[in-house]
């Protein structure tokens, strides 16, 4: 006598191409074994896969998903600092679509039970054509795993279960009327159930639709952000050497006016020299004349020559403080070379031997929730970690810094014409991209958007 196996519900993970199809199906204890290195996967080398987990039932129907990302190295192994917990999230996970089987519990980006997970899950497309429920539904009734089927046929009921009707309930009084009235009931419960799956799925896409809005919001707003901040500097150089060059022009006027003032003075002693001569005799004035044009002659030569010599040791000058800029440069990259050798040397190698052995850089910000840092980012990370922190939350660091003091002290900002601050409690926002200086630190009172409309 053998024994029959039951169909059991049975735990899958699907691969999706970059087409739309499923390229990969596998059993979740396989993917277990590719999370552990036992196997690669060559045909995913250097790609970032979007990957779904599915609980199916006996009858080949879905109970569960969860959509998430799997990076993969240049040789095809997974990334070895994974860890998101697929069993927990499809068990914590909120109400679905009806894919056969009732609503599914679905964990998604814009539906995630855990937060800190979140930015590691993806939101499936629900257009009409292209939705990857109803292809993960068609995929599974396939069965090309080779799942064990439950027969559908109804069990046939126990007699002792069977319970006899009373007498007076043996005959319908009106069959053609009780079976019309049957049908249209279980019409209407269809069309029930069908409006409450298409509103179920309006609603999740709408929240996908919404998140993403707010993504690319985030990523605009920081982009604008850093432009106004780059348009300031260059504004701000233009307006330093605007400056400079004015106080030079004012030295060079200066100069100008003092050798004009030194000519004019000269001028005027040699007329007067010459005034006394022709009253000395007329004998005397070609002489003189001559005498000041000679001296006119030498004086501007040696003026000329005094200046010419200025301007060499200025090139000089200016020689020797290129050659000194070039070897303080040299001196500087030396200075970073050498740096980068100790830093490799020390604490990168121990980053690295810490990475290898499969350790997982970890840290929480506010707003950001639970980072996993990659170990080419942590230098990055150790010296600006609120800039790191506010990359991730896609908002400026001033941003993060004003929301972080908000989000430790909800309370309103606003400055009091008395003196001192308003105080007032207020709600707190909970994202850095929701969150806007003058009006989500401040009360209603106070908001800027509430003075304006006071002042017009």
């Amino acid at each position: 006598m053998s024994m029959q196996i039951k169909p059991q519900m049975v735990e899958a993970v699907l691969f999706f191409s970059e087409r739309g199809g499923i390229c990969k199906q596998m059993f979740f204890p396989e993917f277990e074994a590719l999370l552990d290195g036992v196997v690669n996967m060559p045909e995913f080398a250097d790609q970032q896969m979007r990957v779904a987990y599915a609980l199916i039932n006996p009858r080949l129907l879905i109970k569960a998903l969860v959509f998430f990302y799997l990076d993969f190295d240049e040789k095809g192994a997974p990334d070895t600092g994974w860890n998101i917990p697929l069993q927990h999230l499809a068990e914590r996970a909120g109400r679905g679509p009806d894919l056969g089987a009732g609503p599914i519990r679905l964990a998604c980006r814009s539906q995630c039970p855990v937060s800190w997970h979140q930015m590691h899950l993806w939101d499936p497309s629900l257009t009409p054509g292209n939705n990857d429920l109803a292809l993960l539904r068609d995929v599974v009734k396939r069965n090309a795993l080779g799942l064990l089927v439950e027969d559908e046929a109804a069990p046939a009921v126990a007699t002792e279960r069977l319970q006899m009707a009373s007498e007076d309930r043996w005959y319908a009084a009106d069959p053609a009327q009780e079976e019309a009235g049957k049908a249209q009931e279980k019409l209407d419960q269809q069309e029930r159930v069908k409006a409450a799956q298409l509103i179920k799925q309006q609603r999740l896409r709408i929240s996908s639709l919404t998140q993403q809005h707010e993504e690319e919001l985030a990523k605009f707003k920081l982009a604008s952000d850093e432009q106004s901040s780059n348009l300031l500097a260059q504004i701000h150089g233009l307006h330093q050497a605007l400056r400079q060059q004015e106080e030079h022009n004012a030295v060079l006027k200066t100069q100008l006016a003092a050798q004009a003032a030194s000519f004019q003075t000269s001028r005027e002693e040699m007329t007067a020299q010459l005034r006394e001569l022709e009253r000395d005799g007329l004998s005397e004035i070609d002489g003189l004349r001559t005498q000041f044009e000679g001296e006119m002659h030498a004086k501007i030569a040696a003026a000329v020559a005094q200046y010419k010599e200025q301007i060499a040791i200025r090139d000089v000058e200016l020689a020797y403080r290129a050659e000194q800029d070039t070897q303080a440069l040299q001196e500087i990259n030396r200075l970073k070379r050498a740096y980068t050798d100790l830093v490799s040397q020390g604490g990168e190698q121990i980053l690295e031997r810490l990475a290898k052995l499969g350790v997982v850089f970890v840290v929480y910000h506010p707003g950001a929730g639970h980072l996993t840092i990659p170990l080419q980012d942590i230098a990055v990370y150790q010296d600006n970690p609120l800039s790191y922190a506010a990359a991730k939350c896609f908002v400026s660091e001033e941003q993060y810094r004003h929301w972080m003091a908000h989000y430790q002290q909800p309370t309103c900002e606003a400055e009091l014409p008395a003196g001192g601050r308003c105080a007032m409690p207020i709600d707190r926002i909970d994202t850095p991209g929701r969150f806007t200086l003058g009006e989500s630190n401040c009360c209603a009172r106070h908001k800027a958007s509430s003075r304006l409309r006071t002042v017009g």
